[in-house]
């Protein structure tokens, strides 16, 4: 789903206007992005949690040529389901 289907669906279900609803997301967008750049967690009740881990640096394998390549370090976001939208995917 992209954006501007979210912003059309909800604009449907909630006859919020879509000016309103394209700010209201631009402004969850904003406050998520910044939490996880800080390195915080964002739960949200039924939904589930985004956090950020640590990726350690580790040595691959280029497939080609077989010469090892050093990946560097890095942070990643990550989604951690709750148990209510578990049990809703589940059932479907």
């Amino acid at each position: 789903m992209t954006k501007s289907q979210w912003i059309e669906k909800t604009a449907k279900q909630s006859g919020i206007s879509k000016k309103d609803l394209n700010a209201a997301y631009d402004a969850l967008y904003n406050a998520l992005e910044e939490t996880l750049i800080a390195g915080e967690s964002v739960q949200i009740t039924g939904f589930g949690t985004f956090a950020v881990r640590e990726k350690a640096a580790y040595t691959a394998r280029n497939p080609k040529t077989g010469e090892p390549v050093e990946i560097a370090a890095s942070r990643r976001v990550v989604f951690l389901p709750g148990k209510t939208l578990k049990d809703k995917i589940n059932e479907a």
